[in-house]
């Protein structure tokens, strides 16, 4: 197997390797069993957090850090990237709204904000972007956008014409939404993110993402109906398929921006050109920390596995540990998937595990690749 060609495209381990840490450990296991392959690790992401360090090194453009409020209104330096050449500006959610940048006792969906999602969008504006991709995955909130609009210059209000609270909460009085003041009108959006769950509804925003922000089954029922009412009060359905991303966020994008839903691992590996790399090599190496049935829901290593077979290359899923269905995912493409011989969460600990399994596996000397 010396001289082949790989590609490598892996999305990150959750709380043990990121994107390419687990993309360079698989290299390092294949080049320890064959030291004459041509490895090319890419990045994979499918636009929640670390989507946008992922891709920034094949974006031409520059870093900008300013301050804007986190999901509970303090203030915190946040970076996005604008590529001056096509105007376009590349923004992550989670860095300004993201779970991650809360205390576990301070999750408050009735509280949490997307507003800095918002300042980070009028900021791109006003410093010339006519196009802002924007990752939102890994919300801390539940307001369907509302922080956002109100950043951006809409004026929802009660009954007595206040602006309503920031948060969830802020909903149970909405009376009016003025969008006259938007400064995102002629602004191209694409909103990356590979949720298909409605906004409303025992599917939507509030009862299947809620609970993981913090809250409880009543908070839930409250926030669904707020959302419902809200959805009404703009104008559009609050059934809609994709809506619920974020928190509601994409509802807000897509109906109210006019913005255009796509998958986040498609942008990603648009921008990285890993279709044309897959097409000319060996084989493909993808994976995450498990691969189960969900893995076949649009997932980052599903879109991989689909280009691979596309151009009929053998495809390996390296994963943690496999789930229910993880079978299904042979019978839809994946040549093999190959669990660690070593599952374990510390990250110096998760790279060896990585890099010895693949090297067994490379270590092989099967009739052909496709039979690795």
């Amino acid at each position: 197997m010396s001289g082949i060609k790989a590609v490598v495209a892996v999305d990150s381990f959750k709380g043990s390797l990121t994107s390419m840490e687990a993309g360079n450990a698989v290299k390092c296991g294949i080049l320890s069993a064959c030291p004459d392959a041509d490895v090319t690790v890419l990045p994979l992401a499918d636009g929640g957090e670390g989507t946008i360090d992922s891709i920034a090194p094949f974006i031409c453009g520059i870093t900008k850090t300013i301050s804007v409020s986190d999901p509970l209104g303090r203030p915190i330096e946040v970076s996005y990237i604008i590529d001056s050449v096509s105007r376009t500006a590349y923004i992550e959610m989670a860095k300004a709204a993201g779970l991650t940048l809360l205390k576990e006792d301070e999750r408050d969906p009735y509280l949490t904000t997307t507003y800095g999602v918002g300042e980070l969008m009028k900021d791109a504006v006003l410093n010339g972007a006519e196009k802002l991709v924007i990752c939102i995955g890994g919300s801390a909130t539940n307001d369907g956008g509302a922080g956002m609009l109100q950043a951006l210059g809409a004026k929802l209000t009660d009954k007595e014409g206040n602006e309503i609270k920031q948060g969830a909460i802020g909903l149970k009085d909405l009376y009016k939404a003025d969008l006259s003041g938007l400064i995102c009108k002629d602004i191209k959006i694409i909103a990356a993110s590979d949720v298909t769950n409605p906004l409303c509804g025992p599917d939507g925003a509030s009862f299947v993402y809620g609970p993981q922000k913090g809250a409880s089954k009543k908070a839930c029922e409250e926030m669904d109906g707020w959302l419902r009412n809200y959805a009404e009060l703009t104008g559009f359905d609050p059934y809609e398929n994709g809506t619920g991303a974020a928190g509601g966020m994409s509802f807000a994008l897509k109906n109210i921006l006019g913005a255009e839903l796509m998958s986040g691992a498609k942008i990603v590996m648009d921008i990285t050109g890993a279709e044309d790399l897959i097409r000319d090599c060996d084989i493909v190496i993808t994976g995450e920390g498990r691969i189960d049935s969900q893995t076949l829901n649009g997932k980052a290593p599903f879109m991989v596995m689909e280009a691979g077979v596309k151009y009929g290359k053998p495809v390996i899923g390296i994963c943690g540990i496999t789930g229910e269905g993880y079978e299904e995912c042979l019978k839809a493409g994946f040549t093999k998937i190959a669990p660690l011989d070593d599952p374990v969460m510390e990250t110096s600990g998760a790279v060896r595990s990585v890099e010895e399994t693949v090297r067994r596996l490379f270590s092989q000397d099967p009739v052909s690749i496709s039979q690795i």
